[in-house]
């Protein structure tokens, strides 16, 4: 197979590497905020915020991303609500943003479900031991529940990592830069099919078992604090 079309185009593959992981990183981290909030939602005894939370919740896990990418990015816009846009940056930039939006808005729902099952997991017996030393418990909850849950959920949020990660090359039919879209720019420039392809799964490859070992290193380091 002639892959000699890498030493004129592996730039394009950089960049989408570049790209693809700084989408993933934004998109968990926001999705690791706002899913918190959600989570703690959905547990509220408060009637209406529970019913918010679990509405969103069940929205989105219930529709596809594509639409979702497109409520975003066309929709959006279309009824008046402009995408933010970064100054000083062109409209590449505004793209990224809006796929960032949308896989952070889809990766919340899941990752507060996933919250939601690692502090049900902790012994009820510590929120009481935290109330009784005079905790209260919003401060139990931040200092003792939290820290113990993302320690059960770790495998889990890394395993949403990996899903971010391949979800990403969705927005590459909004035109952002990442992997998936440079690859196919390659395959446009080069008239190969096949090997920019082999390319690009070959390097999501990489992240995710990259990714997915560098897991398995603070998984075991917990495990042996424990």
């Amino acid at each position: 197979m002639d892959l000699s079309f890498l030493y004129q185009y592996y730039g394009f593959f950089l960049t989408g590497v570049k790209n693809t992981v700084l989408i993933s990183i934004f998109t968990v981290f926001l999705g690791v905020i706002f899913g918190i909030f959600i989570a703690l939602m959905r547990l509220s005894n408060n009637k209406i915020l529970k019913t918010i939370s679990t509405a969103y919740i069940e929205f989105v896990r219930g529709t596809p991303i594509m639409v979702q990418l497109f409520i975003v990015y066309y929709g959006l816009p279309s009824i008046g609500i402009p995408l933010p846009t970064i100054p000083g940056m062109g409209s590449e930039a505004s793209d990224i943003l809006a796929g960032i939006i949308t896989l952070s808005i889809n990766s919340t729902a899941y990752v507060a479900e996933i919250i939601r099952g690692g502090i049900n997991s902790v012994n009820k017996g510590q929120m009481e031991a935290a109330r009784s030393l005079g905790l209260t418990n919003a401060m139990a909850m931040k200092t003792v529940i939290i820290p113990q849950a993302f320690k059960n959920i770790l495998p889990a949020l890394g395993n949403e990592f990996i899903t971010v990660i391949k979800e990403s090359s969705i927005v590459s039919i909004i035109g952002v830069p990442e992997l998936m879209y440079n690859a196919d720019t390659v395959r446009g420039n080069t008239f190969k099919a096949f090997a920019p392809l082999l390319v690009a799964a070959v390097l999501y490859f990489l992240l995710t078992f990259t990714l997915s070992k560098i897991l398995s290193i603070f998984e075991r380091r917990m495990a042996t604090s424990d």
